[in-house]
């Protein structure tokens, strides 16, 4: 019996309390270039195998001389792997790598254990954390997304879950289609759903959006202090814990700045390195409080060797949802100062650098509150020079000129309409300015010199 059996009192074991026993691998593949050495890289990847609550009995850093097509790790590398996996009683082997389908499959059938790569990893920690309907939905199609191509003839998840022979046989090639097509018709339903959910969120959004207040987003690598950040600015106690991808579902607060200007604040799903692209895409519904931000917070953990690449990394993933410093200002929080050495702190802010272009850099504790007032200036100050207001005309006939102002642009009084059209003023987001200059060019009066 393993150590972390729990037997009732009629000597029957209680599977709940139970803890998966896995081990933990990180390849090192000679030659490749890596933004991060090999021993921060695994750090995360044990950290990721924390959030799960794995019972990990073993892990390590393999040198790799180059990939092997079938199981990605060398063959004495695989059989040193197995014959641990045997001795310890180990059932999951967690590998810090992108494994294709049949690297899995082979890998599952040298070793005798559930291979999960870093993506399966990730998934499984979403899966875990979703709350919200929209969030669970948003998982489940990523998973069944990225499980569609890893149908193979050997233990398939969906075998085991029929009872199958495990990793000695697997179904035929017409189960292996019928499972397909399940998957494929569960994709399509989710996709529905998804979309109705937002829908709704976008009808929910609306009345916010005749409300001047700007939002302001939260952004920045999974553990980096986002929530204990965004309670400190709110007074609000959303989990925030030393645990990656603590927050999955956006939170968004009302929270007033030092000259009583309103703002909504938003929280977001951190990000990471390697973030699977299906799960980008799926999350991007959640992420629309970041495209449409006034002001985005980067939260940077300036405490961890690792920000530099972090920050880049951040974004990475906010280039691909079409957001940088030149469309929205974006600040830069350095956080967890109190967590740098007391003879050090100054030297290690003096040679922290902005990642990319930036409005403004705050440094912060969210947890000593130190420089939270700072930032609070820092937000107003950014705001307030996106506040220049344009009186611009637009004539009877160019209607699609009004739809374009409601859309993209802050319509803060309306005039009378005359012979010539109606009178609007303005205030333009950063991101549309060059549009609306050069849509309305001849028609706009700047109202703010």
């Amino acid at each position: 019996m393993n150590d972390n059996d729990t037997r009732d009192t009629d000597g029957l074991v209680d599977h709940r309390k139970l803890r998966t026993r896995a081990m933990a691998v990180t390849p090192e593949v000679r030659g490749q270039r890596y933004a991060r050495t090999a021993e921060v890289r695994h750090a995360e990847f044990i950290g990721l195998a924390a959030a799960i609550d794995l019972d990990l009995v073993h892990e390590e850093i393999l040198s790799v001389r180059e990939i092997k097509p079938a199981t990605y790790l060398g063959g004495g590398q695989v059989a040193s792997l197995a014959e641990r996996a045997e001795a310890d009683d180990i059932e999951l082997l967690l590998v810090d790598a992108p494994l294709s389908p049949i690297q899995q499959r082979n890998l599952e059938r040298d070793t005798g254990v559930k291979v999960l790569d870093r993506t399966g990893l990730i998934l499984e920690i979403f899966g875990e954390r979703a709350a919200t309907r929209e969030g669970v939905l948003q998982v489940e199609l990523a998973h069944l997304n990225y499980q569609k191509g890893r149908l193979v003839r050997s233990w398939t998840h969906l075998e085991r879950q029929r009872g199958g022979s495990g990793f000695l046989g697997g179904p035929g090639e017409t189960q292996i289609e019928s499972d397909r097509r399940q998957i494929q018709d569960r994709i399509l339903i989710l996709e529905r759903r998804l979309e109705k959910v937002r829908r709704t969120r976008q009808l929910q959004r609306g009345p916010r959006e005749t409300v001047p207040f700007p939002v302001v987003a939260l952004v920045g690598y999974t553990n980096a202090g986002k929530s204990s950040l965004f309670n400190a600015l709110t007074g609000s106690e959303v989990m925030a814990k030393d645990l990656l991808f603590a927050t999955l579902d956006t939170t968004v607060r009302k929270t007033t700045l030092p000259h009583g200007r309103d703002i909504i604040l938003s929280d977001t799903v951190g990000f990471i390195s390697d973030l699977p692209t299906d799960l980008v895409a799926a999350f991007r519904g959640t992420l629309e409080e970041v495209i449409d931000a006034r002001v985005i917070l980067h939260v940077r953990d300036v405490s961890s060797p690792d920000h530099p690449a972090q920050a880049a990394d951040v974004l990475a993933v906010l280039a691909d949802l079409g957001v940088n410093g030149e469309t929205t200002p974006i600040i830069e929080v350095w956080n967890k100062i109190d967590m740098l050495a007391d003879d050090a702190g100054g030297r290690g802010l003096a040679v922290i650098q902005p990642a990319g272009k930036v409005a403004a850099t705050v440094a912060v504790s969210a947890v000593t509150g130190e420089g939270i007032p700072a930032l609070r200036e820092a937000i107003e100050k950014v705001l307030s020079q996106d506040a220049r207001r344009f009186a611009v005309s637009v004539p009877h006939s160019a209607s699609a000129d009004t739809g374009w102002l409601y859309a993209n642009a802050e319509v803060l009084e309306r005039g009378e309409p005359d012979e010539a059209g109606t009178r609007y003023i303005v205030r333009v987001p950063p991101r549309m300015r060059a549009e609306f200059l050069s849509r309305f060019e001849g028609r706009i009066e700047g109202l703010d010199g």
